[in-house]
């Protein structure tokens, strides 16, 4: 007895519309997720230098406040007084009692304003904050 197999000339399709979708929910996702804080260092504050400093390590929850010439206070895309500085740090540390805070403070600025905000750094409790710094150049 023979068997008899049936040839189908229909070529097999793969569907790949779910693959598609998982593709541009990935995308989505990533893109929703990715912090867009880029505009904290796009402030032209000329940073002080130090031969000594360490690079600073990107922590996944910092809050970074820069001071400019004048001292006024920049964070968040905002100038904010000292008293609204408070509150943010307030905040911050409600919300994450291990945050990072980040001070750039210009090199011209008196010394003064970023003391102030190791202060309200201090007086919320906050103790992991550092004062940025640039490298010195070299002249060789």
């Amino acid at each position: 007895m023979a068997v008899k197999v049936k040839k189908s000339n229909a070529l097999l399709a793969l569907n790949i519309t779910p693959l598609i979708d998982v593709v541009f929910l990935l995308l989505v996702f990533f893109m929703v997720m990715t912090r867009f804080d880029e505009e904290d260092y796009k402030l032209d504050v000329a940073l002080p230098t130090a031969s000594e400093a360490q690079p600073l390590i990107a922590q996944p929850r910092e809050l970074i406040i820069n001071v400019n010439a004048d001292g006024k206070y920049h964070v968040q895309g905002d100038f904010v007084s000292l008293e609204r500085l408070e509150e943010m740090l307030q905040q911050a540390a409600a919300n994450n009692p291990d945050a990072a805070v980040i001070i750039r403070a210009d090199r011209r600025c008196r010394l003064e304003f970023p003391v102030s905000v190791m202060n309200a750094c201090n007086k919320v409790h906050l103790t992991n904050y550092s004062l940025t710094t640039s490298a010195p150049e070299r002249i060789d």
